[in-house]
């Protein structure tokens, strides 16, 4: 592009080091397609609720997040030397809502951790969110509710 404008928007912490840049380009908005630029990502997508053929972005944000916070979970059940369960999950729910302000996101974890006592659960689940980048994103941001099942 030969002009460009650059907005940017001020971050909550300086970053000392980027370990990954996930870039994607998306076409069509909702109706249309995802690629990332190595070639693992290639979707199609859907507004919500329409019978198209696809995906939508709550759905990938559900993903992206659950991913993220059982990342956080192992690094954190490891620090805290709680030996994290092979059958740990994460359910996302996020909802594309509207309000006064207009559109809005909330979503709902529930973290299943099988066989953990409700103590060390809870330990792992909050130190997860305080470190989990998609936590610590939407912190403030939208409403967030996490359930923890043992």
């Amino acid at each position: 592009m030969k002009n460009q404008i650059v907005i940017t928007a001020a971050g909550a912490a300086p970053i000392s080091k980027v370990l990954y840049t996930g870039k994607v380009q998306v076409t069509g908005g909702r109706e249309g397609e995802a690629k990332s630029s190595d070639g693992r990502l290639e979707i199609k997508l859907a507004t919500p609720g329409t019978l198209g053929t696809g995906t939508n972005p709550e759905q990938l944000f559900a993903a992206g997040w659950s991913a993220c916070f059982i990342g956080a979970m192992k690094h954190n059940a490891s620090r805290l030397q709680i030996p994290l369960p092979a059958e740990t999950s994460v359910n996302a729910e996020v909802d594309l809502a509207s309000g006064d302000e207009g559109f809005a996101l909330q979503a709902r974890l529930q973290v299943n951790l099988p066989g953990l006592s409700p103590e060390q659960a809870q330990t792992v689940v909050e130190a997860a969110h305080q470190t989990c980048p998609y936590s610590k994103a939407t912190r403030g941001n939208i409403g967030v509710e996490i359930s923890i099942g043992i």
